[in-house]
């Protein structure tokens, strides 16, 4: 058993989605949340500064002694070379992996669609990922730069004209293609998945990033007999690279009934 908390990190508020699934699947555990809300959003960035921004974040939540890392952002998930984070000291794992397994797991037609930044979009990781599971599936995927600073902005109302306007033209080619099953690639997408799942119609399966990461973060803590033995609650401790209004502003949002912890703005870089 371990005690330390779990480390997750995102470009922004995101990941809070698959913090949310922690809090809900394993009360007990510390959590140490990371959002470089002064840099979002990541999907936008070169290669080489999405490494940089990542390997800040993480040395960050390594300084505050976690016990595995959670890469709760598909730009850093897509994009993070293995061989950097193979030699980190503590188990680490994105949102790809566990994502593309269930999205395979949902598709009865194999005709599987992808959403997600720019970034995560052209590194092809989500492909990868499905052709070992599915070699014959059919891969429809659009990049949607504008989700995250719509979401991060609070835009996110299952009614609200522009991100429903913006969500149709995004969607409309990957509709078109007949997927069954679509792929919300980063873990802001969760937040408008009424409006997704409203534009794609009922007989489309969302496959949610958050989710599926913190299951396979908590399979593997029980794997390694690291999960924290405690009765009662763990703590949870959100950091921010921006201000904190708009952790406070948001937090119910991505975090429901679970919101609350401590907050404290850093400076990351």
């Amino acid at each position: 058993m371990n005690n330390s908390p779990i480390g997750v990190f995102d470009s922004g508020l995101g990941g809070l989605t698959c913090v949310k699934q922690l809090l809900q699947l394993a009360p007990q555990e510390d959590i140490v949340y990371l959002g470089d809300t002064g840099r979002v959003p990541y999907g936008t960035r070169s290669t080489d500064t999405i490494i940089k921004y990542a390997m800040q974040d993480i040395e960050f939540l390594l300084s505050r002694g976690v016990k595995i890392l959670i890469a709760a952002c598909g730009t850093v998930s897509s994009t993070l070379p293995h061989s950097i984070s193979d030699a980190l000291p503590v188990p680490y794992l994105g949102v790809v992996e566990s994502t593309a397994a269930a999205a395979v797991k949902a598709t009865k037609t194999g005709r599987i669609g992808v959403i997600g930044t720019p970034a995560t979009i052209k590194s092809g990781s989500y492909l990868r990922a499905i052709d070992i599971l599915l070699p014959s599936a059919v891969l429809v995927k659009n990049p949607c730069p504008l989700f995250v600073p719509l979401v991060e902005s609070g835009y996110v109302q299952r009614d609200n004209p522009v991100t429903r306007m913006v969500a149709e033209e995004y969607l409309a080619p990957i509709k078109a293609a007949g997927v069954d099953t679509l792929i919300m690639g980063c873990t802001h997408y969760p937040i408008i998945k009424d409006i997704i799942s409203d534009v794609m119609g009922p007989e489309v399966t969302l496959i949610d990033p958050g989710k599926e990461a913190a299951a396979a973060g908590m399979a593997l803590l029980k794997k390694l007999d690291m999960e924290a033995l405690r009765d009662c609650s763990g703590a949870r401790n959100y950091f921010v690279s921006d201000g904190i209004e708009n952790f406070h502003q948001n937090a119910e949002l991505f975090l429901g009934s679970l919101a609350g912890g401590s907050v404290d703005q850093i400076a990351i870089d």
